[in-house]
């Protein structure tokens, strides 16, 4: 083989070689940097990229896709000095490529330190029972301060998340008896509440009976009171009509009142509870004579046909 078929031969080589080396595949979800003599010049898109051989070469492979990033475990001392310990994770995407590799060095390693002092910064300046209570809200604070730090290195925290806030084992008796005494007293209070309620519904039924009762004998009074009065004015026409009768000179009519008058005084003897015994001299004939002469009042007052009837 001769000379220039071996010059011909090694140029197409080279020319294979270099062609190799300018072009670049870049993969989804990556970028590259490109440095010219070791200053940064653009930034590599994905799919197929062509630079300069030699010249040009690769200087960073970023992901852009959002990342997760967990935050090891570490103690806090609270506002109201309860020491905790408390492990996170945080989510972030570079955003721009060309500072995240050239502004920061060892980019994971920075937001790491970075959230953890802002950790220990922000759930120290708030009590226990905030900080147990409150998560949503130191999340928030942690991603807006952790966010704000690391835009100048193209990075875009998206979410900071506390996954657990672990106090001692003595505090958390002392939190579970503190629970267990706060139950106890609501459940006094709502049983207290409860007896208090009965009460007042027992007094209050009783009230209502009392009432109730009090109507009763007022209308059963009304009742008797009305029957009376009925009755003293039965008595009173009776009484008249035998006046009337005395009047117009019917000796029956005398004999009525004296009969009647005679019946209630005996009665009045019998029913004595002193007298066991009754001893009176009684004429029965002067007694039949007032039964009898009441029965001809009746008949003189009411009619013949009635009074058989």
């Amino acid at each position: 083989m001769s000379g220039f078929a071996l010059f011909v031969l090694f140029f197409f080589i080279l020319c294979i070689i270099l062609v190799v080396l300018s072009v670049k595949f870049v993969p989804q979800g990556t970028e590259y940097t490109v440095e010219r003599f070791g200053k940064y010049t653009r930034t590599l898109s994905p799919g197929i990229n062509w630079i300069r051989p030699v010249i040009d070469q690769i200087g960073a492979r970023l992901n852009m896709m959002e990342q997760v990033l967990d935050v090891p475990s570490q103690e806090v001392i609270t506002r109201d000095n309860a020491m905790v310990r408390v492990d996170g994770v945080v989510f972030y995407q570079i955003i721009d490529a060309a500072r995240a590799a050239y502004e920061v060095s060892n980019l994971q390693f920075a937001i790491m330190q970075l959230t953890m002092t802002n950790i220990r910064t922000v759930m120290g300046s708030m009590d226990l029972d905030e900080l147990l209570s409150k998560r949503d809200e130191i999340n928030a604070r942690l991603l807006t301060v952790v966010d704000d730090a690391t835009t100048p290195w193209g990075v875009k925290v998206t979410r900071i998340e506390i996954k657990d806030i672990a106090p001692p084992q003595d505090l958390v008796d002392s939190m579970a008896r503190q629970m267990k005494a706060e139950r106890d007293k609501r459940a006094a209070i709502l049983e207290a509440e409860g007896h208090r309620q009965a009460e007042i519904l027992k007094a209050e039924g009783e009230k209502q009976a009392a009432i109730l009762e009090a109507e009763g004998r007022r209308e059963a009074a009304f009742r008797d009171a009305e029957a009376r009065e009925r009755l003293a004015e039965a008595e009173a026409r009776a009484t008249a009509l035998v006046s009337q009768a005395i009047a117009e000179g019917d000796i029956q009519a005398v004999n009525y009142f004296v009969a009647q008058k005679y019946v209630e005084a005996l009665r009045d003897v019998a029913a004595a509870p002193n007298n066991k015994l009754i001893l009176m001299p009684l004429e029965s004939s002067s007694l039949l004579g007032s039964l009898g002469g009441i029965g001809e009042l009746a008949r003189a007052t009411f009619g013949e046909s009635q009074v058989r009837k």
